[in-house]
């Protein structure tokens, strides 16, 4: 009985001893070392959407509430503001000064420097004074007139049309090119609701002129400023090389008188027929003024050596034509006869049934079947040695073109020009009409040589012109001053 109650209050002792034990463990605290290394190890942020119901999911959530409830506690106007001392506003001159003195974006109206603000000695002005003196351009649009220029520029309309008739006096309104710059200065105005009064106005008239009006008391004097204008021609030699067009652009030709060269060379020399060794010499009119400009303008002169054969052509004007003569004054221009009328060969050259007189006749011309009034056109140059009426060819026009070349024009139902004047080839000379022994609308068209008729298109026509007296004086003299410029003299330059 001891023993097993002396085992029981053993055991009972014993599970009393453990039991405070175990409470004296809970209270101890762990060292800080340990409790810092447990925090660090601790995962705070789990998954919430795993092991849900665990304790780690439920420190998740205590974590995520922690976080809602601190945010929510530090939300804007929770709680007053703590009290404090804050700077004093300026407004007026301080803060002019104080801003002057600050460092702040363009934007603001920073400005660099110490700037006083205004005192009480600045007085406020009722309005934003004028500029005694505007300095302006305007430039002359196409379509436009120096009246309107002006007009838009601010000067009074009244003003405006004196200073355009003044202008009017020195050089003629239409001589006076768009893209023309008017230097434009407007002085002082009592009113501000009156236009300003033109002061000065100067720009370039031409080329060769420059105009400038002044205000001399009450009125406006204009004064002509001549430039002076050197007109050396612009003379290039060169290489073809592989191409004409590129060689002599590349030398500083201008397109235009290029492409005039090419024209004028072709008409003598096939274009096949020039080779890379051959060499072209070109002149161009040129106009250089003082003031630096440069103005090219017409082919002169188109030459072209082909070894021991050279081609020489002059431009000569005369009566309002262009023409390229040789050294010797001559032009021989070459060509296959061609149809006087655009329309259908009706009938052919030789022998044929008359469509009016029943037998069968010989044919000395072809008829060319054409609507009435189509143009009839001369087959080369030549003089008009009758134009009239002439039996069964009704209407009838003969030209004579020398060497005994003629050629006849026949049904016409108009006559354009007359007996002794002279015309050139294309040029109109009737109108297809159905006048004398016709069934129809055509022109009967002949080619008479030596005073008998031959198939027009069979021959091939040369004309041949030759300047003689005065003319040919003046064409030997222009000949020698182009033939006196030096290559490369009148070259463009840049100006200085």
């Amino acid at each position: 009985m001891r023993t097993d109650q002396g085992l029981n209050g053993g055991g009972g002792a014993s599970s009393g001893v453990g039991a405070q034990a175990s409470a004296s463990r809970a209270l101890v605290l762990l060292p800080p070392d340990t409790l810092l290394d447990r925090l660090r190890t601790t995962d705070w942020t789990p998954d919430l959407g795993s092991d849900i119901g665990s304790r780690t999911w439920f420190r998740g959530v205590a974590t995520c509430l922690a976080l809602c409830a601190g945010t929510w506690m530090l939300a804007p106007g929770l709680f007053d503001p703590l009290p404090g001392v804050t700077a004093p506003a300026f407004a007026g001159a301080d803060f002019d000064e104080i801003r002057s003195q600050s460092i702040a974006p363009l934007a603001l109206g920073a400005t660099t420097g110490h700037r006083m603000a205004a005192t009480d000695l600045v007085a406020a002005l009722p309005d934003t004074p004028e500029r005694p003196i505007i300095d302006l351009t305007a430039t002359l649009a196409n379509g436009d007139t120096l009246r309107r220029t002006l007009e838009r520029s601010g000067v009074a309309p009244g003003e405006a049309a004196q200073v355009t008739d003044l202008v009017g006096r020195a050089v003629a309104l239409g001589e006076i090119t768009p893209g023309t710059r008017l230097d434009i200065k407007l002085g002082r105005r009592a009113v501000r609701s009156m236009p300003r009064p033109l002061e000065k106005l100067a720009f370039r008239a031409k080329f060769d002129l420059a105009v400038e009006l002044a205000r001399s008391g009450d009125g406006l004097g204009i004064r002509r400023i001549p430039i002076a204008i050197d007109r050396t021609p612009l003379r290039i030699r060169g290489r073809v090389g592989t191409s004409l067009y590129r060689s002599a652009r590349a030398a500083g030709v201008p397109a235009r008188s290029v492409a005039a060269f090419i024209k004028s060379i072709s008409a003598k020399v096939p274009m096949t027929r020039i080779g890379a060794d051959d060499e072209y010499d070109i002149i161009v009119e040129q106009a250089r003024a003082e003031t630096g400009e440069v103005q090219l303008g017409d082919l002169l002169f188109a030459g072209l050596s082909q070894g021991s054969k050279a081609v020489q052509l002059v431009r000569w004007e005369q009566g309002g034509t262009t023409r390229w003569l040789d050294p010797k004054g001559m032009n021989e221009r070459r060509g296959s006869m061609s149809l006087p009328v655009a329309g259908r060969l009706s009938s052919g050259f030789g022998s044929r049934g008359h469509p009016v007189l029943g037998f069968r006749r010989f044919h000395k011309g072809l008829d060319i079947a054409a609507p009435t009034g189509t143009p009839i056109h001369a087959a080369t140059d030549g003089v008009v040695a009758f134009a009239g009426r002439n039996g069964g060819y009704g209407n009838f026009v003969k030209l004579s073109h020398g060497g005994g070349m003629q050629t006849a024009y026949g049904h016409m139902s108009r006559i354009a020009v007359r007996s002794g004047t002279r015309v050139s080839r294309g040029q109109v000379i009737g109108y297809v009409g159905s006048t004398g022994l016709s069934t129809g609308p055509h022109v009967h068209y002949e080619l008479i040589k030596g005073g008998r008729a031959v198939d027009p298109r069979s021959v091939s026509l040369s004309s041949v012109e030759r300047l003689t007296g005065s003319d040919l004086a003046a064409f030997k003299s222009k000949l020698a001053r182009l033939m006196a410029v030096p290559s490369g003299a009148g070259a463009a330059r840049e100006p200085e």
